[in-house]
C-alpha cells in the first residue's frame, strides 16, 4: 500500500492502465499531476467505498462529492476523507433522485456509479445529460430498452461512459490477450466463460454485518441483500454476465470487427437458495415460502459475426469454489482457467497439458510487469487499480474509455435476451447491433502497441 500511494503521488500514470484505442499515442504518456479530475461518487456501499479508498491515493483527482440514501455510508465516506487530510465534499442524499443534484455541480467533472443495478443506466444517462463523464459499475443495463438508452445518451450528447469491468484488468486474463493478440493459439474458436461464486452469504445476512450469514433479505437485509436477491425472486435469467464475458468480447473483438449475433439459454431447476433458508432457520422460516423463480445454473451459448461459440455460465446459488470458467480456444491450442493449463500444438508435449505459470509468465501484460506492485492492496488482486486508473485518465483527457458504451450495451444485453430464451424453451434470440454496422469497420483493441 505505500509503495502505491508513492507511486500515486509521484505520478498520475497515464500509461499505467488506460489502454485505449489507437487515438492515444505513446508520446501523451508522463506526469500530468496539475491536470485534476474532480469525481463525484454516486454510491458509497462496498464497492463505491473501494473506489473512494482508491481515488484518495491519487494526487490528480479530487473528490468533490458524494451521495448515498444511507446516512450512515455518507458519514463513513467523510470520515474516510478526513482521515486522509482531504477536504470534505458537497453530500447528497435526502431522496432516491438527490445525485441529480450533484450532476448539477460545476465542480464535478466526472462520477463513478456504484450503485443497486435498477439504478445503473438512468444514474449513467443522467450523467451523461449533464456532460459528466461517467463510470458505472457492472452490469450496466437490465432490459434492452436500457442498453439502447446509454448508446443513444452517448451518440446524441457526445459524452462518455466506461462500463467499470475490474476483471478485463486481471492479470492472467491480460497475459492470456497478450497471447492472443501475439496469434499463440492460432485463429480463435470457441470460449467459455461465467460467474460461478457462491453468493449465498452475500444474497442473505442477519442485517448486522456484511455477508455474515442468516437468511434475511430485502428490507431486512444488509448491504447487497437489500437488492440483489430480489433480482432471483423475480428473474430466470443470466442477471450478472461481464466478469465472464466482458474478457472474452475483448479478445473476440466484439464490436471491433466483431459482433455478438445471436444467443440461447438454459436454466437448471432452482434449489440453492431454497436449501440455504432451510438450512440455516428450518422449513418454518417465512422465507422457506419464498418462489425463486431463477435457476440454479444459467447456461447461454452465443455466436458471433465471426463464427466463434462462446458459453456463458452464471452459477451462484449451489456451494462451489469461485470461478469464472475461462477457456480460450484456437487452432493450435487452448488455455483453462480451471486447472491452470495451457496446450500449444507443437510447443506442448502431445495430449499432455502444460501448467499454464511458466506461459502467463512469459506472456505476462506489459502493463502488469512494470505497475504491478503498485497495484497491490486496491482490491481484487491488484485489477481495481487499473480500471479506476483507465477510468481517470480517459475521463482526465474527455476521450472514449476502452470499454464504451457500445461495450456495455451489449454485454448487458445477456441478461434481457437469456431471460426470454429461458421463458421460451431456449429459443434463439438475436442480438441487437448497438453500433449500427460500425462494428465492420471499428478498428479492433489493440491493448499492447497502443498503450506504449
Amino acid at each position: 500500500m505505500t509503495t502505491r500511494r508513492k507511486f500515486i503521488k509521484k505520478t498520475s500514470v497515464l500509461g499505467a492502465g488506460i489502454l485505449v484505442t489507437p487515438a492515444i499515442s505513446p508520446n501523451l504518456f508522463g506526469n500530468f499531476e496539475s491536470q485534476k479530475l474532480n469525481v463525484g461518487l454516486i454510491g458509497v456501499g462496498e464497492r463505491g467505498n473501494n473506489h473512494l479508498s482508491n481515488l484518495l491515493l491519487r494526487k490528480d483527482v479530487n473528490v468533490t462529492a458524494i451521495c448515498d440514501i444511507d446516512a450512515n455510508r455518507i458519514e463513513e465516506a467523510k470520515n474516510k476523507m478526513i482521515k486522509a487530510g482531504k477536504k470534505i465534499p458537497k453530500t447528497f442524499g435526502s431522496n432516491d433522485y438527490d445525485y441529480r443534484n450533484l450532476l448539477d455541480l460545476k465542480e464535478v467533472d466526472a462520477v463513478i456509479i456504484a450503485t443497486p443495478w435498477l439504478w445503473h443506466t438512468r444514474m449513467t444517462v443522467d450523467a451523461m445529460e449533464a456532460g459528466k463523464y461517467a463510470g458505472v459499475e457492472v452490469s450496466a443495463a437490465n432490459t434492452l430498452e436500457e442498453c439502447w438508452d446509454l448508446v443513444n445518451t452517448h451518440e446524441r450528447t457526445g459524452t462518455h461512459m466506461m462500463i467499470l469491468e475490474n476483471v478485463n484488468y486481471r492479470r492472467d486474463v491480460m497475459a492470456i490477450l497478450n497471447m492472443v493478440r501475439q496469434n499463440v493459439f492460432g485463429e480463435l474458436v470457441h470460449f467459455r466463460c461465467g460467474y460461478q461464486h457462491d453468493l449465498r452469504e452475500v444474497k442473505f445476512n442477519n442485517g448486522k454485518q456484511p455477508y455474515g450469514g442468516g437468511v434475511e433479505f430485502g428490507e431486512k437485509g444488509y448491504s447487497e441483500a437489500r437488492w440483489r436477491t430480489e433480482h432471483s425472486v423475480k428473474r430466470n435469467a443470466d442477471v450478472y454476465p461481464t466478469h465472464g464475458v466482458g474478457p472474452i468480447a475483448v479478445m473476440a473483438d466484439i464490436n471491433r470487427g466483431n459482433r455478438f449475433v445471436s444467443m440461447t439459454s438454459s436454466a437448471s431447476k432452482g434449489i440453492g437458495l431454497h436449501n440455504h433458508i432451510v438450512k440455516q432457520a428450518g422449513a418454518d422460516h417465512p422465507n422457506a415460502k419464498v418462489k425463486f423463480k431463477q435457476g440454479d445454473v444459467i447456461t447461454s451459448t452465443i455466436e458471433t459475426a465471426n463464427g466463434e461459440t462462446i458459453i456463458v455460465t452464471h452459477d451462484c446459488n449451489l456451494p462451489r469454489p469461485y470461478s469464472l470458467g475461462f477457456r480460450v480456444q484456437g487452432a493450435n491450442g487452448l488455455w483453462e482457467v480451471d486447472g491452470n493449463r495451457i496446450y500449444i500444438e507443437g510447443k506442448s508435449e502431445p495430449h499432455r497439458w502444460d501448467v499454464a505459470d511458466d506461459w502467463l509468465k512469459k506472456y505476462d501484460h506489459p502493463l502488469w510487469k512494470k505497475y504491478g506492485e503498485y497495484a497491490e492492496g486496491s482490491g481484487h488482486g491488484g485489477m481495481d487499480f487499473f480500471v479506476l486508473n483507465s477510468f481517470v485518465e480517459s475521463a482526465k483527457l474527455n476521450i472514449a474509455p476502452p470499454l464504451d458504451a457500445y461495450d456495455a450495451a451489449a454485454w448487458s444485453a445477456i441478461t434481457p435476451l437469456s431471460e426470454v430464451s429461458i421463458e421460451n424453451n431456449g429459443a434463439p434470440q438475436n442480438f441487437p447491433d448497438f453500433t449500427r454496422g460500425l462494428w465492420i469497420k471499428r478498428p479492433p483493441y489493440n491493448w499492447i502497441k497502443d498503450t506504449f
